[in-house]
């Protein structure tokens, strides 16, 4: 896995939102995750929401399952056995993943639930379309077409999820214009609601961390945390120009430590591949293959 960012660039980090591992984790929640209904049916179509980033354009999504929550650490550790996250609790988010931790849960997984496994990896060959130049994998990962195994989310499924597909009300963040209904972020994570301005000392002073799924409402389509909580990748590369390639993976939503513009479904976040946080995590998709 690749190093953890480190304090002293807490001021790139703000803008990434990332952070130290300086705090102490909550105790651990002491029921199981549900796992029963774990999964919302999307259907596709083209984006309603005129908050969205593909408002006016002609884009459209395929049918597709997505996660109602974000992937668990008790689902993490049934798979991959051990658990990465800062804040432990097995209903909590995993966290502390890369986006290559992410692939390798999903192939993992369907192969534990015998389905194929959506992409093929290579870690002995480089990818010449990642540009970074401080992630040393690189690994080569392309998808396997008709494969019925668990994937991530395309930056436009994601985003036509969060949204609220066929049903959008055209929310800010995804489920309300208020981003406290919705959202767990840096004012509302921790012991008290903070005002004024962001500043990583009192964010840790108070004690913020990620929350249990589901404790804030969920969008049209009944997916929770799609803004907030932690960081979900997705996908894509991020890119202005050409998409087959860059330097960055897309991450959506935002999280408990970063600022509520970051929980706007538009927001697009950035963070290399073998990048890691306790703000980053993710959510899968399953059973149908990424439209266009």
């Amino acid at each position: 896995m690749s190093k953890l960012w480190l304090i002293p660039a807490i001021a790139l980090l703000a803008l990434l939102c990332a952070c130290s591992q300086q705090q102490s984790a909550p105790p651990e929640p002491s029921e199981d995750p549900p796992r029963e209904d774990s999964f919302v049916f999307i259907q596709g179509g083209t984006f309603i929401s005129t908050k969205s980033n593909y408002a006016g354009h002609d884009v459209s999504v395929s049918d597709f399952y997505i996660g109602k929550y974000e992937v668990t650490q008790q689902e993490w550790m049934e798979v991959m056995g051990g658990n990465p996250s800062l804040y432990k609790g097995s209903r909590l988010p995993v966290e502390m993943v890369s986006w290559y931790d992410a692939v390798e849960y999903c192939n993992k997984r369907s192969i534990q639930e015998g389905l194929e496994p959506y992409y093929l990896i290579d870690k002995e060959t480089r990818d010449p379309a990642n540009q970074s130049s401080n992630d040393t994998l690189k690994w080569m990962v392309k998808p396997n077409a008709g494969a019925d195994g668990y994937r991530l989310p395309t930056e436009a499924e994601w985003e036509y999820a969060a949204s609220g597909g066929g049903l959008s009300q055209s929310y800010t963040y995804s489920g309300s214009n208020n981003a406290d209904d919705v959202a767990w972020y840096w004012r509302n994570a921790g012991d008290r609601y903070l005002t004024g301005d962001w500043l990583w000392p009192v964010i840790e002073q108070n004690n913020n961390s990620t929350k249990i799924g589901g404790g804030k409402k969920p969008n049209e389509l009944g997916l929770y945390d799609m803004s907030g909580n932690v960081r979900e990748w997705c996908w894509d590369w991020y890119s202005e120009g050409d998409a087959g390639g860059g330097t960055y993976r897309i991450v959506k939503g935002g999280g408990w430590i970063g600022d509520v513009s970051n929980n706007a479904v538009s927001f697009r976040g950035k963070f290399e591949a073998n990048g890691y946080g306790p703000d980053q995590g993710f959510r899968v998709v399953k059973g149908i293959e990424a439209g266009t």
